[in-house]
């Protein structure tokens, strides 16, 4: 078996070290000897998605989002209907806040960032700057996920289903009530840390999905030691009280 990882725009979304969620995936494929292969996917280059099992977008300045604008709307339909096709994907901060329509970053006409429009969801500025550590608790994992925040701005995410409930941070929209958004094999979050490492039943949800996908059945993946993982998890819970 192989999955192929798509890292999208590196050259422009490559905050906060959520280029490590690529690695994790390919690490954690190549312990259960999964062949892995990564594709980085460089702003301005034609993207066949087809050959694409798992597609993972960081983080990026605003400015990398106003960049990146052009690129985005000539992959839109193909991004589109990879997400439609049950195509796994892991967008983080700007890369989720691009999901949507538009990311409002102020209030003149030109404070406007287009999105993807692959979800309908949206983003505007908020009033302060949300930084800090995560805990959320999803009926997607039976351990609490735990990452890092830095944001500027609230989405608002309607009748999708979020990732989770925040136990402490502050979430979507600063109100600490829920974070990030699931759609198919989409998950869109706000989580950096990178996200995956510290999370490794978030990681093998995107490969279980993935392999799934490609070869058409339920797949069990090989139980790896993650006992320092969790144990930095529950350190982290412990340390916040939560």
């Amino acid at each position: 078996m192989k999955l192929t990882i798509g890292h999208l725009y590196p050259d422009l979304f490559n905050l906060y070290g959520d280029s490590g969620n690529v690695q994790c995936l390919k690490k954690r494929l190549t312990w259960r000897g999964i062949e892995a292969e990564v594709l980085p996917l460089w702003a301005g280059e034609q993207i066949h998605f087809e050959t694409l099992d798992i597609l993972v977008w960081g983080g990026g300045s605003d400015k990398g989002q106003a960049l990146a604008v052009n690129y985005l709307e000539q992959i839109q339909p193909d991004f589109k209907a990879y997400v439609e096709d049950g195509g796994v994907v892991l967008a983080v901060c700007g890369a989720y806040q691009l999901l949507g329509k538009y990311y409002k970053i102020g209030e003149g006409s030109k404070d406007l960032i287009k999105g993807l429009s692959i979800l309908d969801i949206y983003t505007e500025r908020c009033e302060e700057r949300m930084v800090g550590n995560v805990v959320l608790e999803s009926s997607l994992f039976q351990t609490p996920v735990v990452g890092f925040e830095n944001h500027a701005g609230c989405t608002i995410i309607g009748d999708y289903t979020p990732l989770g409930k925040v136990l402490y941070g502050h979430g979507n929209t600063g109100d600490g009530g829920y974070e990030g958004v699931v759609y198919k094999n989409v998950m869109g979050t706000y989580l950096h840390g990178p996200l995956l490492p510290k999370n490794p039943e978030v990681c093998d949800w995107f490969l279980e999905r993935a392999l799934q996908r490609k070869y058409g059945q339920e797949t069990a993946l090989t139980e790896l030691c993650d006992e320092p993982e969790l144990r930095a998890n529950r350190n982290m819970i412990e340390r916040l009280k939560v």
